[in-house]
């Protein structure tokens, strides 16, 4: 009876009721944050926002302009067939003229040195036409590539200007896994922006970003445009040069890496004083070691680095290592990892002798090796070669290229990496080709290479003696 007479009473004492009831489980639900975790939380906050404020200005934004040139494809893509212009030659190819579109890319940038010195990413301004670099006061300078070191994905850039706030560069060998780590830089254009995560991993080699890889690895958000930002500490020192993301969709998904800090200088350095990077050669090439392996080389266990092969006159050979050889200790340090040897040997000032623990037919060794120059491995061939090699690029052959080719020991030559669209040894000649004569004339290096190839006539043919695929064989190129 009361529920007809009254029923709006009835419904608003209801909701009145529920409405106390969820004030009064807020009110319990606040009142079990202590004051203690109040005040510990904000005072992790305001450390945080200390530690971005302090490192911010000095991460900068750098665009990059760059022209590249772009052939008009063919009317039908039937004339650019291999089997079709064997037969027929480029009479029916229609004219490819190139053209120009311009590019532009975004990136972040570390200033490590007051008077304008900046760290970066090759990738970020490698063949950039004009670089301009924003600071964090809104100033825009341009920029100079000092020097580009692919190998480590390092760039440093100069611009002209003084008394630029720092961060201090850390020593990155000393992280340890589930640090706090701030990454500084600017995902997407947005400037200045700043994510936390933990140090997930050290030590990330075989990632295929870079030759050299010791990286890095963390989760804190690195996105498009992060390259070249900073990885910092809690104490606000440089540990790392934040440059790739691992993803599938091409945005962050909690595992990004960035090359350590005591690398990044170094390569810093040797750009700055020698205009290149001058890294330590031992001369070798090396592989993991396997539980197969191991048992056929009588280890106890699945360490150390073996000795695949050593080039003949280098310092391992003079030092006495020999094929089979496994190396667990460079210059006191343990080596579990190729990629670990690698790294120690190119950090050594070359002239410098170390000493090396190897084990030998079971019983382990001593030998002391003094560090050389790695070679120069790359040089392109001018293109004012007008001749039939003209848009080939050769490069040294290198103890790591013996080691990809499967080269015999006894092979000596340049390696083709590369063939320009166009160019006449387009359908003669494949990546991976090692050139060994030219026009019976002996190639044992790039300066022998250039020293043939620049007195070739434009409309001479050209006969190579190849070593491709575990065989040797001999091909002509037309310069007609």
């Amino acid at each position: 009876m009361y529920l007809k007479k009254y029923p709006f009473m009835i419904i608003l004492s209801f909701v009145l009721l529920v409405s106390l009831y969820v004030q009064a489980d807020a009110q319990a639900q606040a009142a079990k944050i202590s004051g203690e975790s109040v005040d510990f939380l904000t005072k992790t906050g305001q450390a945080m926002a200390e530690l971005a404020e302090a490192v911010k200005p000095a991460i900068v934004n750098i665009s990059a302009t760059r022209t590249e040139k772009i052939a008009e494809a063919p009317v039908d893509p039937f004339f650019n067939d291999p089997f079709f212009r064997r037969f027929f030659g480029d009479r029916f190819r229609p004219h490819e003229a190139p053209r120009e579109r311009k590019s532009f890319s975004l990136g972040s940038g570390v200033v490590v040195s007051s008077d304008g010195y900046i760290l970066t990413n090759t990738h970020v301004v490698k063949d950039a036409d004009k670089i301009k670099v924003l600071l964090s006061d809104k100033r825009e300078f341009t920029g100079k590539v000092i020097g580009n070191d692919p190998k480590t994905e390092i760039s440093v850039i100069k611009i002209d200007a003084k008394d630029l706030p720092t961060i201090p560069v850390g020593d990155s060998d000393k992280l340890k896994v589930g640090e706090l780590v701030l990454a500084v830089g600017n995902p997407f254009g947005l400037n200045q922006t700043v994510t936390m995560g933990i140090v997930s991993a050290v030590g990330r080699a075989n990632v295929g970003i870079a030759d050299y890889e010791d990286f890095i690895q963390t989760d804190a958000a690195i996105n498009p445009g992060n390259s070249g930002g900073a990885l910092v500490n809690v104490r606000g020192e440089l540990v790392g040069i934040n440059t790739a993301i691992f993803s599938t969709t091409g945005g962050y998904q909690g595992i990004g890496f960035a090359i350590p800090s005591n690398m990044a200088k170094a390569v810093m350095k040797s750009l700055i004083e020698k205009g290149k990077v001058v890294r330590g050669w031992l001369g070798v090439s090396i592989q993991a070691i396997t539980p197969e392996l191991a048992q056929q080389f009588n280890l106890k266990k699945d360490y150390g680095t073996l000795l695949a092969d050593v080039i003949e006159g280098s310092p391992a050979e003079k030092a006495g290592l020999m094929r089979g050889d496994v190396i667990i200790e460079f210059d006191g340090k343990e080596v579990n990892e190729p990629f670990q040897l690698r790294n120690m040997v190119a950090g050594i000032p070359p002239g410098e002798t170390k000493e090396m623990k190897i084990i030998r037919e079971g019983e382990t060794k001593t030998l002391s090796v003094t560090i050389g120059e790695l070679p120069l491995e790359t040089e392109e061939v001018p293109t004012a070669y007008e001749n039939a090699l003209m848009g080939v690029t050769v490069q040294s052959l290198t103890p790591d290229i013996y080691g990809k080719l499967n080269l015999p020991e006894k092979i000596r030559g340049v390696v083709v990496i590369g063939i320009e669209s166009g160019s006449p040894a387009e359908t003669v000649l494949m990546p991976g080709d090692v050139i060994l004569e030219i026009n019976r004339k002996a190639v044992a290096s790039i300066e022998a290479y250039k020293a043939i190839v620049q007195e070739i006539k434009p409309d001479r043919d050209i006969l190579l003696l190849l070593f491709r695929k575990g065989s040797t064989i001999f091909v002509t190129i037309s310069g007609k």
